[in-house]
């Protein structure tokens, strides 16, 4: 299986348009969050559905994903708490979004929202546990935020990471974490695109300027990863006990 992981496009349609191209080459695109922009000049309502169509197109051409982002947040949800209401339709059109998982074969991927509080975060632990009693060889997690503490949300000047997924990591021992939000670990020296945790991979992409989003392609089956971006690229094997030394720098 070939995934392909992108996140916080924030609305760049050419970074879009370049996704919908790449994604015959995949078995599975994941969008990480932040398919929207709240700073954009176009409502979230006309965002969202410009994102519904492309999301219809990639449905198209391969499997695909979405998770929800902090710029994504549309509305409140039934518990009264913010949610990505938007994405509801993504869900009825055939996409697993925030709270669904999707399988193939021997992995299984769960897909968690943007919570915007403790009964939002109080749903994303049932998902995971509803999930763990299910796990079949592979599992992997989406999730916006990358876990505190990890060089995958390193900023160049601080840590800022989600505080309540490295517990759920040491917890469940997902095989691989994708994640995003954080956009400048990948171009700084002391940060980095992966990180391991345990037996755990977490990847964070990153986000770049320009027609093509910094991406990272996983290989399942060959048990690699890449990292592509306007710097160059960087790769790994799943099998390592640690992600290697950064070479771009």
């Amino acid at each position: 299986m070939r995934i392909l992981l992108v996140s916080d496009l924030h609305y760049t349609l050419p970074q879009l348009d370049w996704v919908v191209r790449a994604a015959p080459g995949f078995d599975l695109v994941v969008l990480a969050g932040d398919s929207l922009d709240i700073s954009s000049i176009v409502p979230l309502e006309a965002q969202s559905v410009v994102i519904l169509r492309y999301l219809s197109l990639l449905k198209a051409a391969t499997s695909v994903v979405i998770a929800s982002g902090n710029h994504d947040l549309t509305g409140p949800d039934a518990r009264g708490e913010q949610c990505a209401l938007w994405l509801g339709a993504a869900r009825a059109g055939g996409v697993p979004s925030d709270g669904d998982s999707w399988s193939a074969g021997d992995t299984l991927v769960t897909v968690c929202p943007w919570w915007d509080g403790p009964l939002g975060r109080a749903a994303v632990q049932s998902q995971l546990e509803a999930d763990a009693a299910r796990r079949p060889a592979r599992w992997l997690w989406v999730y916006h935020w990358p876990p505190l503490g990890s060089p995958t949300c390193w900023t160049g000047k601080r840590d800022y990471g989600d505080a309540d997924l490295g517990g759920w990591i040491a917890r469940y021992a997902p095989d691989i974490v994708l994640t995003g939000h954080v956009h400048e670990p990948p171009f700084k020296p002391t940060g980095s695109w992966a990180d391991r945790i345990g037996s755990t991979w977490v990847f964070n992409a990153g986000r770049q300027i320009g027609p093509i989003p910094a991406h990272i392609e996983i290989d399942l089956a060959g048990g690699a990863a890449t990292w592509r971006s306007m710097l160059g690229h960087e790769q790994l094997h799943l099998s390592a006990a640690r992600a290697p030394a950064r070479t771009l720098f």
